[in-house]
């Protein structure tokens, strides 16, 4: 007989868990669905607390297989057990709920938790147990995805919430973010707290309630509620627990997507539910409502207005709000009722593999007063590749970077970036890098908050560059107002015209080593042409600049009199000198793919929606020219020997194969 004395803690619950999800995925039948899979779990480890919390020392434990009954006599006792537990959590579990596992099946999962305590295991080793689970059971639907523990480690120790303090997460899916919090604080040796959750979702409301529950004692009120809709709708418990203009702390990782938007009456509550207008300079709301909204920027609405003054916030939101022309509104709104403290640009990977949306947080203040500098950050490296994979530093020999213990170190840039925050709300002077800069908040270019775009690397070679005396530093948009060059972009001529004659629709993955590649399968009739000839107008001389696309931006190619018959696509920008005498085609297409350009475009390079821009950013990048005419002049012999070769080959190729 197996006694409450005779429990050992546990040391690896996630590899339990991982083996009980494999067992129900290959062996039970009926259940093969994670949510299914995931609840049924849930239940029984319930049952195996409320065992151990209701067990003295020496009294007999009643989750275990006992060798006096069959598997239906250990089914009828665990399902007896669930009922209890029932009763004494009526806010979690239905009261038809059942343990929807056969008896033999039940045996093998008693089996791998009975002779383990999980009270007197640690709680990290429960909350990584408890995010195996949940991360396999629900990823990404409605736009929701699990916050990687290091964000969420970063913003905590950004915003430094106090246990005397009221903090919520209105889209608090499985809790990750109260849990950390509530984790916080007992590293800390504070074991009360008030902690606050909604989530529209009703499974992942009751795995919050879970998860809070397995961590420890504490004041939390978790509620299936949709964050969005009038609080005058909630439930009574809901609208009796949370107010707006009520909490310290809110933070949150709202779900975001076109795809999900808010429709209908939802949106009269916020002033971001209705059309805003540009007017001599700044964005003006309207009386007019808009359609639909995605939720993710009504989230921002609803943050504030949960947030008492003084209160604070840190939001992760897709990279677009910060810097899509379209979204520059939301800005204004932001700066009217609150203080922007700063802003965390995140890799790509940071979410990778739910999605490869980038993202960014923002940390905000709510006040009247904005701030006078803001601190803005840039990370690179995340801890993990975009499978999921931790990756580790590397030094420049290709051995891993080691720590005093001889292990490897994860490539995480948060840790130095939280470091070089908390210095900045301190008050500390901190030494400016991608890692941590600051900005005043008049260097704000048209409400444009994506930290890439103000790398203080890429200002710090420019000036160098400047400093040497050696070059004039002139940006693309100076050269188009004064008349040197111009700019006009492609067009989009529909799929349908693909492969229907001999001439090359030129798209962005066509333009590769300063050529154009013709792909056969997309070439399009004479006809269609002759539609776009006089438009596009493509001349020998001409530069071809990927200026939309994901991972192409910034190629060049220089059409030659073999390729002015083609038609260009509308991501394609095509640049033409138009001042011989101040500059040449193939000194600009030396100008155009010099690294400090291509680093200058890739930190002015936008996601907006899925698709990745320049914009008309390209008028902002500055090109380092020369001041010396005799190496313009060799540079440009230098490019044009190598276009010439170039054509050339592809002039032999030609006869070659048509004689």
């Amino acid at each position: 007989m197996l006694h409450k004395k005779d429990l050992i803690p546990m040391h690896n619950l996630k590899e339990i868990f991982r083996d009980i999800r494999d067992y129900f995925a290959g062996n039970v039948t009926g259940i093969t669905r994670d949510e299914t899979i995931a609840r049924n779990i849930m239940r029984l480890l319930f049952c195996k607390i409320f065992d151990e919390r209701e067990k003295s020392g020496d009294r007999p434990v009643e989750f275990t297989r006992r060798p006096d009954e069959g598997a239906p006599e250990l089914a009828a006792r665990m399902q007896s057990l669930f009922e209890r537990v029932k009763k004494q959590h009526p806010d979690i579990f239905e009261t038809n709920e059942k343990i929807e596992v056969s008896p033999a099946d039940l045996s093998f999962i008693v089996s791998k938790l009975e002779p383990r305590s999980i009270l007197d295991a640690e709680r990290d080793i429960i909350a990584d147990a408890f995010e195996e689970l949940i991360g396999t059971s629900f990823r990404g639907g409605e736009g929701q995805f699990f916050t990687p523990r290091n964000i969420v480690r970063m913003m905590i120790e950004v915003l430094e919430p106090d246990p005397g303090e009221m903090v919520i997460d209105p889209a608090c899916g499985s809790g990750g973010f109260l849990a950390h919090i509530v984790r916080h604080y007992q590293q800390k040796g504070n074991g009360r707290h008030r902690i606050y959750g909604l989530d529209k979702d009703l499974f992942l409301s009751r795995l919050a309630k879970i998860y809070l529950t397995l961590l420890g004692e504490g004041e939390y009120h978790v509620f299936c509620e949709n964050s969005l809709e009038d609080p005058r709708a909630w439930s009574p418990e809901a609208r009796g627990e949370v107010d707006l203009e009520s909490f310290d702390m809110v933070m949150t990782n709202p779900p975001f997507g076109a795809k999900i938007p808010v429709v209908g009456g939802l949106l009269e509550q916020y002033e971001l539910g209705r059309h805003w207008k540009r007017r001599d300079g700044a964005w003006v709301m309207t009386d007019n409502m808009l359609d639909k909204q995605p939720p993710q920027i009504l989230f921002i609405e609803r943050v504030i207005q949960l947030l008492k003054q003084g209160g604070r916030a840190g939001i992760v939101l897709p990279e677009g709000i910060f810097g899509n022309p379209s979204d520059r509104y939301i800005w204004e709104y932001v700066k009217k009722h609150a203080s922007i403290i700063g802003v965390v640009g995140l890799s790509h990977e940071a979410f990778q593999p739910s999605t490869h949306t980038k993202t960014s947080v923002l940390f905000i203040e709510k006040k009247k007063r904005s701030r006078k500098r803001i601190f803005m950050a840039i990370a690179d490296a995340v801890g993990h590749n975009k499978n999921g994979k931790e990756i580790y530093r590397m030094n420049a020999d290709g051995t891993f970077v080691l720590d005093d213990h001889g292990e490897r170190i994860i490539d995480d840039d948060t840790p130095a970036i939280t470091e070089k925050f908390s210095d900045f709300l301190h008050d500390r002077r901190i030494s400016e890098d991608h890692l941590g800069f600051l900005m005043d908040t008049a260097d704000i270019n048209d409400n444009i908050y994506i930290p890439e775009s103000y790398s203080p690397e890429i200002k710090q070679e420019l000036s160098a560059l400047a400093g040497t005396g050696r070059y004039a530093m002139i940006s693309i948009g100076d050269l188009v107002r004064d008349g040197v060059i111009g700019i006009a972009r492609g067009n989009e001529i529909g799929s349908r015209y693909y492969g229907t004659g001999p001439v090359p629709f030129v798209r962005t993955t066509d333009i590769v080593n300063w050529e154009i590649k013709i792909d056969p399968v997309k070439c399009v009739s004479e006809e269609v042409y002759l539609k776009y000839r006089d438009a596009q107008d493509v001349r020998a001389g001409d530069i071809l600049f990927v200026n939309d696309g994901t991972f192409l931006i910034g190629r060049c190619a220089l059409v030659t009199d073999l390729d002015e018959k083609c038609v260009i696509q509308s991501h394609l920008r095509k640049i033409r000198v138009l001042e011989s005498a101040r500059l040449n085609a193939y000194y600009l297409l030396y100008l155009l793919n010099r690294p400090i350009v291509q680093k200058q475009i890739g930190v002015k390079t936008f996601i907006q929606a899925t698709l990745s821009t320049l914009g008309n950013r390209l008028l902002e990048v500055v090109l380092p020219v020369h001041l010396d005419g005799a190496e313009v002049r060799r540079i440009t012999a230098e490019v044009e020997d190598i276009m010439q070769n170039k054509k050339s080959i592809r002039t032999r190729i030609s006869r070659l194969i048509v004689p």
